[in-house]
């Protein structure tokens, strides 16, 4: 049993007629008498009485007209909330990001998204380092956002931010007043690492010559902890500087540039080139590369 039947046998019974049904379906009549005796044969019943050229509906067949209308309504509706779906996306969209982007380079993205999509609902993980590049691979999220060690080719990646992490420490601390600072000052003073992440592996390669006279105190895994535990002098850190605009304005905490060269943290957006993107999915690409504007 095909549509192309349904649809044949259904204009038999509005016509009343075999000739004047192939007429409208573009089809020889013997090709929908064919069509009839196929579907007839599925059924095993006689859906049609035939006397001379006049024919009327068994009651098998009165019964099946009922179904056959509501399947062929079911697919226009299919194709209706299809067509619907293209022109308003709704659904879900899952990112992959660490707490710190989605605190202070996200939120912009996410209130213009919802402006603009507001019945896609937006579901972001937690997620750190290599396995926010995983949870894009293993097709656990649409997309993700992270810096990006290594690459494969099965990825995109669309570099969309790019700031500096420097050392935070609180206002009047010895380092900062600093121009800059090297491994070997910072390792005088308690620290406060963050726990996960590719800062982190990052921090741990620059500390690498210090290692053993390094005080650290405490690994955390919240940059809000972080800021707040060094505001009260509980140990000196390193975060982006787009991370600490409002401890920095208010004179809580200080930001001293790492030596001898910069540590760029750039941010690039994930998603698979072998998944097809619906509009939802490419309006988000939209979206981020809008709002996410590097800072340097």
């Amino acid at each position: 049993m095909d549509l192309d039947q349904l649809q044949a046998f259904l204009e038999i019974v509005r016509l009343k007629s075999f000739s004047k049904a192939a007429q409208v379906c573009h089809r020889s009549q013997p090709a929908i008498s064919a069509q009839i005796r196929q579907l007839e044969q599925e059924l095993d019943t006689a859906l049609f009485e035939r006397s001379g050229s006049r024919i009327s509906l068994t009651p098998a067949g009165a019964i099946f007209a009922e179904y056959a209308a509501r399947i062929l309504d079911l697919r226009q509706q299919a194709r209706q909330a299809l067509q619907e779906l293209e022109r308003v996306p709704r659904g879900e969209l899952a990112i992959a990001a660490n707490e710190a982007t989605c605190l202070y380079v996200l939120p912009d993205v996410f209130i213009e998204y919802r402006r603009r999509f507001p019945q896609v609902q937006l579901r972001v993980e937690r997620v750190y380092g290599r396995r926010v590049v995983e949870a894009v691979l293993e097709n656990r999220v649409d997309f993700g956002i992270a810096q990006v060690i290594r690459t494969d080719r099965r990825l995109q990646i669309v570099r969309i931010y790019t700031d500096e992490i420097r050392l935070i420490a609180p206002a009047g601390h010895p380092l900062a007043s600093l121009r800059a600072v090297s491994a070997a000052e910072v390792a005088r003073f308690p620290l406060i690492l963050p726990k996960y992440g590719t800062t982190r592996s990052r921090l741990d390669e620059w500390l690498e010559e210090v290692e053993d006279r390094l005080q650290v105190t405490m690994e955390l895994d919240s940059s809000e902890l972080i800021k707040r535990f060094v505001a009260r002098g509980l140990g000196v850190s390193f975060m982006a500087a787009s991370h600490c605009r409002e401890e920095t304005a208010k004179g809580l905490l200080a930001l001293v540039p790492l030596a001898p060269e910069p540590m760029l943290r750039k941010l690039s957006l994930i998603y698979r080139k072998d998944r097809p993107l619906s509009k939802a999915g490419l309006g988000f690409i939209e979206v981020v590369l809008e709002q996410a504007r590097p800072e340097g």
